[in-house]
């Protein structure tokens, strides 16, 4: 008798015999053919492993790995990171290698374009630099997802992707590569093809990728179907269709950084799907902010760096009442916050910062009873913390730092903190108010808190650090320039500490010691206090450390093998660098302004591979410049200068590729000048100035040396000869005019933390409008060249006046002679100008007239004749700008110019004697001038035959006793060092 399990045997017997294609077991289905394997192997294997290429998916929050390392020959395809394929053929059709690391690049033959059944690619956040976007991207006849965007691609869009008709989403976003955005850009019939063929496509990205010569037009037929478009950094000019805010199922659209773009939304009865909206900047014009509340869907808007008739906030924002997201920063208003910000009810994000607002911070916003981010921060806000503020209690983030709110930390605040206990509270930033009064201990019942800042306020009292043994999660703590009594222990678990300027004294504390011994910061700051000792220093992990603006004593001390930024300036160290200060990490080193002498180490030129900027100046180190500077090495700024050291240049410092600034002036350097540093391509700055350098300046290359030069000294030294005037030529930097001067950028670096940015500002020492200083910010547009004291001679070249964004020269004494070029007169932004002790002669050009920046201007101690030029600046100059030029008559020396005498040429007599005197520049007053003819043949013809002879005797008597007096003076300078 048959079971049942027989009959189902049997049934399965004949299903697989009959179905062979059921026989392969499940796993078989998944294997994917060896082309596809190989093909995916070989992408593999074109690449390089780059930890720096994912930067941005960190950034992003997006977690990024190698994924292609789990790739392994021989195994199926189908199962490795980033891999899909179909479940029926096994093609790959499916690859995701966004954040991977991958760095190299995608050529047209890449093994990639051989995946044919591809149908989602994502290569987003790798770095393919300088790969150009190949066509073949537009070959995957089934592809519906392509993100191609963060990697790095350069050139051309390729009009092929047009081709990619099934696609729904695509992203070519650019971003930045070495701090510029990369050149990637589209042609009008690109998109225009894009737009039009890619009719189901419901998602575009195309931010970063220059549109400036297509008119936007093109984007009048986007598909129905398309919800989200982002036009970020585009550069689109000109007036966006209109029908884009018709699109029915448009949810997302951003606009920002396309400044020559206007939009006109739509008139009255009409509303929009629109959810996410970013505009700026704009320009908002009076209908527009009428239709602005038609977006009732509206939940983001960000209209940052717009502009606003009369200067207000409108209060048609206010009538968005779906709006949750909120970002009006970087506007210049005229005006306060309207209480009418109350009626956000759904608010949970609001960012007003660098706004110009004003008045009081409106008690309205305690109706935003949603909101967990509040950012008022750099406004203009005074008054009080509304006690409203308790209400927020879903607040995360409170930022109303760098106003001007005065008063305590209101007790009804510190009273009632404990509203506050239950949320998740995070982050308050009081920082640069008028706060006074002590630090309010129910703080501490702030469970989640994690950052506080309370610097640059007047907060005083004691603050007993013992508040913080509850706040687990304390991270970040600024009570910087206050005048507080520090107390007790502080907390195991703070990894920024900012406690400068607040005149703590005496020794390192010793409780701060005591807790970091099992753990470290990430940033500690004790600057600009009146501590005599750091010993401990050397025990404490501590990643960037800042001592400086002490009184530290004593030998150096040497911060842990971990830390990277360390600053001890101005202080009172003594003795020598020891060299095991060589095992470390450092990126940053500034030991400037001690009292530290030996050699300096000669590992120093091996930890140059990790050192980006080195400051020892103001030290009395001596002996020669480390010899050796590591190939690869990372300097950007290196400073010796105001010590003693000796020696020529080594030509090993060609290996810091990117240096910056180089400033080895105030020592005992003996050489010539050294034209190779030229090759250099960053260099900004080149001071030398008082060393023993001598010798003529030589330029017989071709190649266009120092083109990015800013800052030119060799003053006080002995270089001689004719002035550098091909190297002149070559200063682009000074030549190209830079118009826009109102951002007020320095020169420096930035320097990262885990918890902070903060930029090091380079500082140099330079004479300014006769002033020798120390710049401890260098603006980014200063441009200036110093040549003086030494012994130059010859002709200023009329080249010089190309100059056109130089604000400084001095070539003061030297032994320059000629006329001072007219050209002069073209450099615009000149401030200081200083020629005083050479042997100029002829009349101060007229066209220095119109130089409206110069401020310092010294001719003295040379041999001008003429009348002064007269009216605008030159009105400022006092008599001390042109003493020594016995020949100058006008406003503001005491002689006119009627009564003036000038010393006539060394001309034969009529009895064949020669006179002692100069020619006769002043003969005749009319045509008088440096190469003017007239003046010449007439002061030739007078003593030419001595008539008239009382004129002769007076002119030669005069000449006699200037130059006995000039015999009696010397050859002063501005009181620099000559060695």
């Amino acid at each position: 008798m048959w079971r049942p399990y027989q009959f189902l045997c049997i049934f399965f017997f004949f299903l697989l015999h009959f179905h062979p294609n059921l026989s392969s077991s499940s796993s078989l289905t998944h294997l994917c053919s060896h082309h596809e394997a190989a093909a995916l192997i070989q992408f593999k294997n074109s690449f390089s492993i780059d930890e720096d290429a994912p930067w941005d998916c960190d950034n992003a929050g997006i977690k990024s790995y190698p994924k292609t390392k789990s790739w392994k020959e021989g195994t199926d395809c189908c199962s490795w990171e980033g891999v899909s394929c179909d479940n029926q053929k096994g093609q790959v059709i499916e690859l995701d290698l966004s954040c991977s690391w991958l760095g190299g690049t995608i050529p047209s033959n890449s093994s990639l374009f051989n995946l044919p059944h591809l149908q989602k690619l994502n290569l987003a956040f790798n770095d393919f630099y300088p790969s150009k976007m190949s066509a073949k991207f537009g070959e995957f006849a089934s592809l519906v997802y392509l993100n191609l965007s963060g990697s790095h691609f350069l050139g051309q869009v390729p009009s092929k992707l047009s081709h990619l008709s099934k696609l729904v989403s695509l992203d070519l976003s650019s971003n930045y590569y070495t701090g510029q955005t990369l050149d990637k850009h589209i042609d009008k019939h690109t998109l225009k093809g894009l737009v039009e063929n890619l009719t189901e496509v419901g998602k575009l990205s195309f931010d970063g990728i220059n549109m400036s010569s297509i008119n936007p037009n093109v984007l009048m037929n986007l598909s129905s179907s398309l919800s989200s478009l982002s036009l970020d950094g585009c550069g689109l000019r000109g007036k966006l269709p209109t029908n884009v805010f018709h699109l029915p199922n448009l949810k997302f659209l951003n606009l920002r950084d396309n400044q020559n773009l206007s939009l006109k939304l739509p008139k009255l009865n009409w509303s929009s799907h629109l959810e996410h909206l970013e505009l700026s900047p704009l320009f908002f014009s009076k209908e527009m902010i009428d239709s602005i509340d038609n977006f009732q869907s509206l939940k983001y808007l960000d209209i940052s760096s717009t502009s606003f008739p009369g200067g207000l906030l409108p209060d048609s924002i206010m009538n968005i009442s779906s709006l949750e997201h909120l970002v009006v920063s970087n506007v210049n208003f005229n005006g306060g916050l309207p209480n009418s910000i109350g009626n956000l009810f759904f608010l949970k994000h609001l960012d007003l910062r660098y706004s110009n607002l004003s008045g009081s911070i409106p008690t309205s916003l305690g109706n935003l009873t949603q909101l967990r981010y509040l950012d008022l921060s750099s406004n203009s806000f005074s008054g009080q913390l509304p006690y409203s503020l308790i209400d927020l209690t879903q607040l995360e983030e409170l930022d109303i730092s760098n106003n001007s709110i005065e008063g305590s930390i209101p007790d009804e605040l510190s009273g009632h903190i404990k509203e506050f206990r239950s949320t998740s509270l995070e982050v308050i930033e009081l920082d640069g108010n008028k706060l006074q009064g002590p630090i309010p201990s129910s703080i501490s019942q702030l469970l989640n808190l994690t950052l506080l800042t309370l610097g640059s306020n007047n907060l005083s009292g004691t603050f007993d650090f013992g508040m913080f043994s509850k706040l687990q999660h304390l991270q970040y703590l600024d009570i910087s320039q206050n005048n507080p009594s520090l107390t007790c222990n502080g907390s195991k678990d703070l990894r920024y500490l900012d406690l400068s300027n607040n005149r703590i004294d005496g020794k390192f504390p010793m409780w701060m010691s005591d807790v970091r011994k099992n753990s470290f910061f990430d940033y500690l700051n004790l600057s600009h206090n009146l501590l005599a000792d750091a010993e401990q220093i050397s025990r404490m992990k501590i990643t960037l450390l800042d001592l400086s603006f002490n009184l530290i004593r004593g030998k150096l001390p040497i911060p842990s093998s971990i830390t990277q930024f360390s600053f001890i300036s101005n202080n009172y160290l003594s003795g020598e660098i020891p060299s095991h200060i060589c095992n470390s990490s450092l990126q940053f080193l500034d030991l400037s302004h001690n009292n530290l002498s030996g050699s300096i180490p000669p590992c120093f030129g091996n930890l140059s591979k990790s050192l980006s900027m080195l400051n020892l100046q103001k030290n009395k180190f001596y002996g020669i410049i480390p010899p050796t500077f590591a190939k690869g090495c990372r300097l950007s700024y290196l400073n010796l200068n105001g010590n003693q050291l000796e020696g020529p240049l080594t030509r090993s410092i060609l290996h810091c590729r990117e240096l910056e600034v180089l400033d080895f002036g105030n020592n005992k350097i003996n050489d010539t000048f050294p034209s190779w540093l030229g090759s250099l391509k960053q260099l900004q700055v080149l001071i030398l100035q008082s060393n023993r350098l001598h010798g003529p300046i030589y330029d017989t290359r071709s190649d266009p040396y120092f083109s990015k030069i800013q800052i030119f000294d060799l003053s006080s030294n002995y270089f001689a000869g004719p002035l550098p005037v091909r190297y002149i030529k070559n200063f682009m930097a000074m030549i190209n005019l830079t118009t826009d001067k109102t951002k007020m950028s320095y020169l420096g670096l930035e320097l990262a933390s885990n918890f902070s940015s903060r930029f090091y500002s380079y500082s140099i020492a330079i004479a300014m409008k006769g002033l020798e200083m120390e710049l401890v910010k260098v603006f980014s547009l200063l441009m200036s060249i110093d040549l003086s004291n030494n012994k130059f001679e010859g002709k200023i070249p009329e080249d010089i006046g190309k100059l056109k964004s130089l604000e400084g020269l001095n070539l003061s004494h030297n032994n320059l002679n000629g006329c001072i070029p007219a050209s002069i007169g073209s450099m615009s932004s000149l401030e200081w100008l200083d020629l005083s002790s050479n042997k100029l002669v002829g009349m101060i050009p007229e066209r220095l007239v119109y130089l409206t920046f110069l401020s310092f201007f010294n001719v003295s101690g040379n041999q001008l004749h003429g009348l002064i030029p007269q009216g605008k600046q030159f009105n400022t100059f006092g008599n001390d700008s042109y003493e020594g030029n016995n020949g100058l008559c006008g406003f503001p020396v005491s002689k006119g110019c009627s009564d003036i005498e000038a010393p006539p040429p060394n001309l034969v007599e009529e009895d064949g004697s020669k006179s002692n005197i100069a020619f006769g520049w002043k003969a005749v007053l009319t045509g008088y001038g440096c190469g003017t003819v007239f003046g010449l043949a007439m002061g030739y013809v007078i003593f030419q035959i001595g008539k008239p002879k009382w004129f002769v005797s007076l002119v030669e008597a005069q000449s006699h006793r200037r130059r006995k007096t000039s015999k009696n003076g010397n050859r002063s300078g501005r009181g620099r060092r000559r060695i």
